[in-house]
């Protein structure tokens, strides 16, 4: 057999043969190269992938979440929660929330089946919607489910609506039913039933989500003091803002989702109920406050120039031991349900750039042609509280605080004596006395009683700086009294130091002039000279209850300091007293019928001087032989010709207490004139039959 065939024959193999097996490939060097080469890219790959996701989370990652959750079946609502309840001492509610609902459209179910569209639409319009806006909306959004179409419906229109709607689809159901029973009578079926139009049974896709809005009773009573709420219950302005976060809850929330297994999965979070204040103010005594300031506005309402009856009036009556607010008053005031109304600002001084009043007053026509940006000027200038934002010279019912420490301090003694001849030269100034003829000498309760300017200036010398400083801090003049109320102002920029007084300084100080004090300071400094020199914390809430009632918080007379001996305040009310009753007294116009008390005028020329413009006052307490209240009126540029008249400021502070202090079971203890018999019988306060 040749090679060939042999070569032949092996390729083929013999008969009954299977081909030839070789040996397993060899796995090469260059293989291995390779599979490492790949396994390595692979790696890589793996490792920038993994990289950029860690990247896509860190930047993108909350954004990609709520594009997964917004195209789940997924519901997230929430709850509101009833802001806290403002009541005075008495129980009367001041300020309060309001359920009321907000009109939900569904578009989804509106569009579920034909027949119901129209029914729907048509029910919007009996609560005040427009049916062709909704209809718009349903028509662009049909998978929408919450569409708010209408806020703050009141709860009557949201329970006639319900009612309308039960009582329909029930007349409907009924005659249904009676074709049906008629079908059956005549052998048909009921299939066959004459079919009553559905109206009322097709309503579909509008429902009711509770909401509450702030509310206040009483109106414009204690405006300025209790403050208003802006958007989303943020308190503005008094309490509301002062107590903004113990009024406020806590919103409760709804969870509703699909699951993995297309189950309603639904949690509920209550929403907690904000706190609530009881006041020490009393809405009676608020009101009677509030009654004089008006009608003193209104007798000189348009008198000298078009305007208010003055720049401002108020008054705050206190009660002496506890430091508690028992009213706080001012005019012009403003609606709480309306706070945005423009014509209220009509007869207020016109602003200049800098908001500072000018001498030009607001018209009414003026007033509704505001721009937005002087509207907010003047809205805010409304609201501000007299008694605690502005400031202001006192005037001479400082003269008692200047008198007191002198004797507290031992500078003066009770027998020392004064002699004024109507001016006193000082440093070549000739600083005059209201009394241009002079009034004499005077001893130290003579000088409070007449009111007299020289004799003060020279218990100031004798006082010295040093002294007169130390105890304007005493008092608390230039500091915050820390009253619970939004936008008390400071004044220490309206003080002097004692390094800094000069002799003209001292003098003008010692009876109330080129120092300036706001209305609290005032207030709280003169019940501690009356009440044995205890200093109170002024404060208008007296607790802090829970939404179920409990008491949270009390807060209890504070008292911050001693300012004089009870020696020295037994004097100051002497001398106080012999300033509405002595013979040369300046606030005899004061006193009520029946009553004895004491109290001290005040009138103080404002800057520029030249413009001979004033603030007066009258500072009081009652009943003299053991004082309650304090009171304090004050009454700044008076719309009159003359304005220096501390006179009507008595005179709103006696028809204030005439009211006053029968209401608080202060009884009368000094026998009654003709005149004043007649006043109180024009006013219902005196029955002669019950007397004789």
């Amino acid at each position: 057999m040749s090679r060939r065939d042999r070569e032949r024959r092996g390729r083929a193999g013999a008969p009954g043969q299977g081909k030839v097996r070789r040996g397993p490939r060899r796995f090469t060097i260059s293989m291995q190269k390779r599979l490492v080469v790949l396994f390595l890219i692979v790696a890589a790959a793996f490792l920038v992938l993994a990289f950029r996701l860690i990247l896509i989370q860190r930047d993108n990652g909350r954004s990609y979440t709520m594009q997964v959750l917004s195209q789940q079946a997924y519901d997230n609502k929430s709850l509101p929660y009833k802001r806290g309840k403002i009541t005075d001492s008495k129980g009367t509610v001041l300020a309060d929330s309001q359920l009321v609902y907000n009109v939900i459209i569904d578009a989804s179910q509106m569009l579920e089946e034909e027949e119901y569209l129209e029914p729907s639409l048509n029910a919007v319009t009996r609560l005040g919607i427009d049916k062709e806006e909704i209809r718009a909306y349903v028509t662009e959004h049909p998978g929408s489910q919450y569409y708010i179409a209408k806020k703050n419906l009141p709860f009557q229109d949201k329970r006639a609506f319900e009612k309308e709607n039960q009582e329909g689809a029930q007349a409907e159901r009924e005659a249904q039913q009676k074709a049906v029973e008629k079908a059956r009578r005549q052998g048909k079926p009921d299939s066959e039933a004459e079919k009553v139009e559905l109206v009322y049974s097709n309503i579909r896709g509008i429902w009711f989500e509770d909401n509450y809005i702030r509310n206040y009773p009483c109106g414009t009573l204690a405006a300025d003091v209790i403050g208003f709420t802006v958007g989303n219950n943020r308190g503005s302005f008094g309490l509301e803002e002062f107590y903004d976060e113990t009024l406020n809850g806590v919103p409760g929330r709804t969870y509703g989702y699909l699951d993995a297994s297309l189950n309603m999965e639904q949690t509920t979070i209550e929403p907690t109920d904000g706190n609530n204040l009881v006041l020490t103010l009393d809405a009676n005594i608020q009101s009677i406050c509030e009654k004089y300031l008006k009608e003193f506005n209104e007798e000189l309402k348009d008198h000298k120039h078009k305007g208010n009856g003055s720049n401002n009036a108020a008054c705050i009556v206190m009660d002496v031991n506890t430091g508690g607010i028992l009213a706080m008053a001012s005019e012009p005031g403003f609606d709480l349900n309306d706070p945005y109304d423009i014509k209220k600002v009509a007869g207020m001084p016109k602003l200049n750039d800098e908001d500072a009043i000018t001498t030009n007053y607001l018209t009414e026509a003026e007033a509704e042609a505001l721009s937005d940006k002087d509207r907010s000027r003047y809205l805010n200038a409304l609201w501000n509280n007299f008694c605690i934002s502005s400031h202001f010279e006192p005037g001479s019912t400082a003269k008692p605080f200047t008198t007191a420490a002198g004797l507290e301090s031992g500078k003066l003694k009770t027998t020392d004596t004064f002699l004024c001849t109507g001016y006193l030269d000082v440093d070549g100034t000739a600083m005059k006395c209201a009394h241009l003829e002079g009034d004499g000498m005077l001893d130290v309760a003579g000088a409070i009683e007449r009111s007299c300017n020289v004799s003060l200036m020279q218990e100031a010398f004798k006082i010295g700086p040093e002294v007169f400083c130390k105890y304007q801090n005493a008092f608390n003049f230039g500091l915050k009294t820390n009253i619970d109320l939004a936008g008390e102002a400071r004044t220490d920029d309206y003080l002097y130091a004692a390094e800094d007084m000069k002799n003209v300084d001292l003098a003008s100080n010692s009876f109330g002039q080129n120092f300036e004090a706001t209305m609290i300071q005032m207030a709280a400094g003169y019940c501690s000279l009356i009440n044995g020199g205890y200093y109170y914390q002024p404060h208008i809430v007296e607790r802090i209850t829970s939404a179920s009632g409990s008491t949270v918080q009390t807060n209890s007379p504070r008292i911050l300091k001693k300012t004089i001996s009870e020696e020295t305040s037994d004097l100051i009310r002497e001398y106080c007293i012999l300033a509405v009753e002595g013979d040369h007294a300046t606030g005899k116009l004061a006193r009520p019928a029946g009553y004895r008390i004491g109290g001290k005028t005040g009138t103080a020329e404002t800057h520029p001087r030249k413009l001979n413009q004033w603030v007066v006052s009258f500072l009081g307490f009652a009943p003299a032989e053991d004082p309650q209240i304090c009171i304090y009126v004050v009454l700044d540029r008076i719309n009159n010709k003359k304005q220096d008249e501390a006179g009507r400021a008595c005179i709103v502070a006696r028809k204030i207490m005439t009211e006053l202090l029968p209401y608080m079971n202060i009884y009368m203890t000094e026998p009654l004139t003709d005149e004043e018999r007649l006043e109180l019988e024009e006013l219902g306060l005196y029955d002669t039959n019950e007397r004789n």
